[in-house]
């Protein structure tokens, strides 16, 4: 078993076509970012971050590894709190850190370039609860999961089969990444996230993945994904950290990303949130380049507002736009990637509200230049619940940036010079050649709306958006198409989990 998970690469990787329809792997960006600071502002927000790192510092809490790597680098620790020379963190980040790499899925097609002028769109991560129309808001169970991930791998606009599209409580939460990461390698070839949650479970998920991948290849490549919180304002826990390091010395990427919520976690004002966002994500990333020199990282953001009348968090704000768009200019004036967020939305339902949040979150990334764009879909209630019909409502909205984000085709055949010519002034176009043959690729053709006449649509049984996209993931699961997986790693995988699940009792808490 050791030499077969050593000396090849797995076939399973490569057996299976993918089963979802014709797509690109990611999105390639053909538009310009939007700026909204200029090299005053930009250099005003670094150096106040430095003045954070210097004066106030970051602690790190129940890690004393940690600590004696920022002291080992010449940081200045006392106790839990460490403080950065201003310069110090640029610097380490920028002799070392990738630009630019690749994260492989086990079906080579599915392979995501992270940064550049890639975007990788993931699904809803996190939320404990689940909705649909046919049986409400309900506590999520393994049964969940696993639909979920099946009906991510079968939608197009989506790029990466994601993490914890939902918590299954109705499995021990200690085990329960185990169970977790077999959905996403059974039930999907796409590229997949790690378990985050502290040093073991990360080692569990690298455990798997070489498994699946064999451990040479892995060596050498990128097959996972974590992402490390910090919890604001400027700590970072053992859990966070934990993972961050065992990742990292495995040469898998690591995000770092400051979960902030003005005016609780942070300033209430955009620019103190601005550079606390940086300096802690400074510091993070420099945490990764002292424990693995050259190990892939990103730069993340996870920055939204809360509200001063409730206190509860709220998405699609202009101030959520403009820290976003910020931290992307900050991000590539560091040199590494950005990690975002997208279809956010404090609506308990997918409904007007839901999408007008999630369309403005999404465009507001996709024009930070966001290379990886986390809760790409199905996120409601502040992140409290993963929803099937607005996983379809916001996979409309990810093909539509995608094709947006695309450009103008300047080629001959969509010049249409000929078409011009040939149709003449006063005839129409819809029964030329030109439109003929262009009919099903020039225009985006979304899922969820319904563009038919009022009395069709009436006899048709007058179903909104959020009925259709119920109708509409109901269909997308019955065409799911299984990518498979080689028998003897589905075997090896199955063995892994029953012998790490044997070696304590089940806990209903981490």
């Amino acid at each position: 078993m050791e030499r077969s998970r050593k000396n090849r690469r797995r076939s399973g990787r490569t057996q299976t076509a993918p089963s979802a329809p014709p797509r690109a792997p990611f999105i390639q960006r053909k538009l310009g970012t939007f700026n909204v600071l200029n090299e005053e502002g930009l250099s005003l927000i670094e150096a106040n971050a430095d003045q954070i790192l210097a004066e106030t510092g970051m602690e790190f809490h129940d890690d004393p590894e940690c600590l004696e790597l920022f002291r080992q680098a010449g940081c200045d620790v006392q106790g839990t709190r460490v403080r950065f020379v201003p310069g110090f963190c640029r610097k380490t980040i920028q002799v070392t850190a990738p630009a630019q790499f690749v994260q492989h899925a086990r079906n080579p097609a599915n392979n995501v370039q992270m940064g550049g002028d890639a975007t990788v769109l993931c699904p809803s991560w996190g939320p404990p609860f689940v909705h649909d129309l046919d049986k409400g808001r309900r506590y999520a169970t393994h049964g969940d999961f696993e639909t979920l991930v099946k009906l991510h791998h079968s939608l197009p606009w989506l790029h990466h089969s994601g993490g914890v599209v939902c918590e299954p409580v109705d499995l021990p939460a200690n085990k329960r990444h185990l169970d977790m990461l077999y959905s996403h390698i059974r039930h999907s070839d796409r590229a997949f996230m790690g378990a985050f949650i502290g040093a073991e479970r990360a080692g569990h998920a690298l455990d798997m993945a070489k498994i699946v991948f064999g451990a040479d290849f892995m060596a050498e490549n990128a097959v996972l994904y974590c992402v490390s919180n910090t919890n604001a304002p400027l700590v970072m826990d053992s859990h966070m950290s934990g993972a961050l390091k065992t990742y990292a010395r495995a040469g898998q990427p690591v995000a770092c990303s400051p979960w902030v919520l003005t005016g609780a976690m942070s300033p209430t004002t955009v620019a103190g949130t601005l550079a606390q966002v940086l300096a802690e994500a400074l510091a993070t990333l420099t945490l990764v380049q002292l424990a693995s020199p050259g190990a892939p990282c990103l730069m993340g953001s996870f920055a939204s507002t809360m509200s001063m009348k409730t206190g509860a968090p709220t998405f699609g704000t202009p101030e959520a736009g403009l820290l976003v768009l910020a931290a992307g200019q900050l991000a590539r004036r560091l040199g590494v990637p950005l990690h975002t967020v997208g279809t956010l939305s404090s609506s308990k339902i997918a409904d007007a509200q839901s999408q007008q949040e999630a369309a403005w979150g999404l465009l507001m990334s996709m024009f930070a230049g966001a290379n990886v764009i986390n809760h790409a879909t199905g996120w409601l209630e502040g992140g409290l619940v993963t929803s099937f019909e607005k996983t379809i409502m916001d996979h409309d909205l990810c093909g539509k940036v995608g094709r947006f984000f695309d450009g103008i085709d300047l080629s001959e055949n969509a010049q249409a010079m000929a078409a011009i010519a040939a149709t003449g002034p006063g005839q129409h176009f819809l029964g030329s050649e030109h439109t003929q043959s262009n009919f099903m690729s020039a225009l985006f053709r979304p899922l969820t709306p319904d563009d038919s006449a009022f009395e069709q649509w009436q006899a048709a049984g007058s179903q909104d958006t959020t009925t259709r996209a119920n109708r509409i993931w109901k269909e997308t699961l019955e065409g799911y198409n299984d990518p498979g997986l080689d028998p003897s790693i589905d075997a090896e995988l199955k063995d892994y989990m029953a012998q790490r699940k044997s070696e304590t009792p089940d806990m209903d808490y981490f």
